[in-house]
């Protein structure tokens, strides 16, 4: 009982969030209409970039804490598609491509797949891999080394996502998918979230009948 009145505290409050969230979204897209057509306001204009891009990304944390609440209830529903899960790579990587350069990331993508589509919900698929590609680089020393690479196995497709990060200790390797654990980064205080990265992923690769496992090296990614 105390589980769903904790999900539909969640569920409730993350609807009553996004209402704001859209307001500040469209108020912020006229205002740069406004301060871009007017002479000496350009400084206006990226204090609103500022309020949008953060904004969005609130908004991408609360539909990720209503995804989560709705998954715990057994009520999300997957919109399958025909997938190419080459391109949604690429996209995810075009999204964080301004990331990856503040990080002199090298990239290395090695595509072993043949068969390259799945049957699958593509927003969340895009997001299992973003989530992935996004803890590697939190994750990540200065130098960022990032692969990714894919193979078909047993009528399906594996993705890997590696990278020389921190890595981890065999305690945090069982407890990483839990909800809202996050792993321990002594003295950086850079590492933003929630701990439903992980949770979220797995719950998503199982709902479309795969599975998801990590590999550690301490040290060493």
């Amino acid at each position: 009982k105390l589980s769903d009145i904790k999900n539909d505290f969640i569920n409730n409050m993350t609807h009553e969030l996004k209402t704001p969230i859209s307001t500040i979204g469209l108020a912020v897209d006229m205002a740069m209409e406004k301060s871009t057509a007017v002479p000496g306001r350009e400084g206006v204009a990226r204090y609103m970039e500022i309020i949008g891009t953060e904004n969005r990304r609130l908004g991408v944390q609360v539909e990720r804490v209503l995804q989560m609440a709705q998954m715990e209830k057994g009520s999300l529903e997957l919109k399958r598609e025909v997938v190419n899960v080459h391109d949604l790579i690429e996209k995810v990587l075009n999204n964080l491509s301004v990331q990856l350069e503040r990080r002199n990331g090298d990239l290395t993508l090695n595509y072993q797949a043949g068969f390259e589509n799945v049957n699958g919900d593509p927003v969340h698929l895009t997001n299992v891999v973003y989530n992935l590609v996004d803890n590697a680089i939190k994750y990540s020393p200065d130098a960022l080394k990032l692969d990714i690479s894919t193979e078909n196995l047993d009528n399906g497709i594996a993705i890997s996502v590696s990278d020389s990060g921190i890595g981890l200790s065999r305690e945090q390797i069982g407890r990483i998918f839990e909800n809202f654990y996050r792993v321990p980064t002594g003295n950086r205080h850079d590492v933003k979230g929630f701990g439903l990265g992980l949770s979220y992923v797995k719950k998503i690769v199982e709902a479309h009948g795969g599975s998801v496992s990590v590999r550690r090296k301490k040290g060493e990614g």
